[in-house]
């Protein structure tokens, strides 16, 4: 008889965490957005009570204003969201065996066999209410037997709140949900299942495999299992040891200061691109140095997770000025970046100069089509020689 999962999703209210408590009993039940403070700006978090105007999260910040006038607006903080973030997994990695963190401020857990122990339900509720004391901030979590179930459930649960599904109760719990809930169905494949007279997830289950498949091919059939409940993915551990890097190597040692920084900017460059390729932000900066003698030295700085050309660049910058102290020759120079986390370059939402996000989808497409060096800044344009 195969044992049955438990596996929880856990998902820091990222209102809350952007604006790191800055709400007071004067704010409390009045709509406020979370993000750039100009109309150039987007929103990235947004209080329950903007979201029944229809204000949601990426939403240009002045149709948000537009949609709720009375909104209060409050700039977000990049070092306050990678701060609590390291807090709650620092927590979470205490507590739990096997954990995934999925993204900046959500984890997966498997606490399968802690039944016979402790009690899932009861050891997740523990371990939400200690975070809930030890950061301040709220967190909701939804338990079930696979983490399709269980992230969605965690929505359900929201805010600040906690949901279990029984075993067997899947389908029953899903069929009256819209099909948006279901994670990998994004506003394209949302639209294409709206013409197809699909919006309830229980139409899904009700319809044969084969006709998703004709109408999205194989991501039809992995929407149609999800929408069963089935979901067989396992917590994959979490280990803060992944990292980027590249490192180069000289012909013939060299003392240039201008090339060395024109040659980090370039690798600084190519790692970010990457981490964007990868969907994945850093939070960790280590750049090297090997002299002629063959002694090395390396200096790393923790940083806000990002995955932004123009917030790792000063960093790498400072890190070589601090590093590059014994004005000898140079062997060899590298970069990596580490403590990597799943996660797109949601943090620019904090900005008002949102060019960035177009800026570096237009470069990233470019790179992708004529190859990675194609668009290069000016300062590492002298490494290709």
């Amino acid at each position: 008889m195969a044992i049955k999962r438990s596996i929880v999703h856990m998902d820091l209210d990222t209102f809350f965490v952007s604006c790191e408590r800055l709400l007071d009993s004067r704010l409390n039940g009045k709509p406020i957005l979370i993000g750039g403070t100009s109309d150039r700006g987007v929103v990235a978090s947004c209080s329950y009570e903007a979201r029944k105007f229809g204000v949601h999260s990426a939403m240009p910040m002045k149709m948000a204003r537009e949609r709720c006038p009375e909104a209060i607006i409050i700039k977000g903080s990049h070092d306050t969201y990678s701060k609590y973030s390291r807090l709650v997994t620092d927590i979470v990695k205490e507590a739990v065996p096997v954990y995934e963190k999925s993204s900046i401020d959500e984890f997966y857990m498997d606490l399968t066999g802690m039944d016979r122990f402790f009690g899932t339900m009861k050891y997740a509720s523990e371990l939400r209410q200690r975070i809930l004391r030890e950061t301040g901030l709220p967190i909701s979590f939804g338990l079930s037997e696979n983490k399709t179930v269980s992230k969605i459930a965690t929505g359900e649960a929201k805010p600040n709140n906690q949901m279990k599904i029984d075993y067997g109760c899947e389908r029953t719990f899903l069929s009256p949900l819209s099909v948006r809930k279901i994670p990998m169905v994004g506003l394209k494949t949302y639209q294409t299942l709206c013409q197809l007279g699909v919006r309830k997830i229980h139409t899904i289950q009700e319809m044969p495999v084969e006709m998703m498949q004709s109408a999205l091919g194989e991501n039809g059939i992995a929407i149609w299992k999800k929408a069963q409940g089935v979901d067989n993915s396992p917590v994959e551990q979490y280990s803060e040891q992944k990292s980027l890097s590249k490192e180069r190597t000289f012909e013939t040692d060299t003392i240039d200061v201008q090339q060395l920084k024109s040659i980090l900017a370039a690798m600084t460059e190519n790692l970010a691109f990457q981490l964007r390729k990868s969907k994945m932000l850093t939070g960790c900066v280590t750049v090297k140095v090997r002299y002629s003698d063959f002694q090395t030295q390396t200096l790393q700085k923790q940083i806000s997770y990002t995955c932004a050309d123009h917030e790792l660049l000063p960093i790498v910058t400072e890190l070589f000025g601090r590093l590059f102290n014994r004005r000898i020759l140079v062997r060899l120079i590298g970069v990596r970046f580490s403590s990597l986390v799943s996660g797109n370059y949601q943090l620019s939402l904090f900005d008002d100069q949102v060019d960035y996000t177009a800026l570096y989808n237009a470069m990233d497409q470019i790179r992708n089509r004529f190859g990675d060096k194609a668009v290069l800044r000016a300062i590492g344009v002298s490494s290709k020689k």
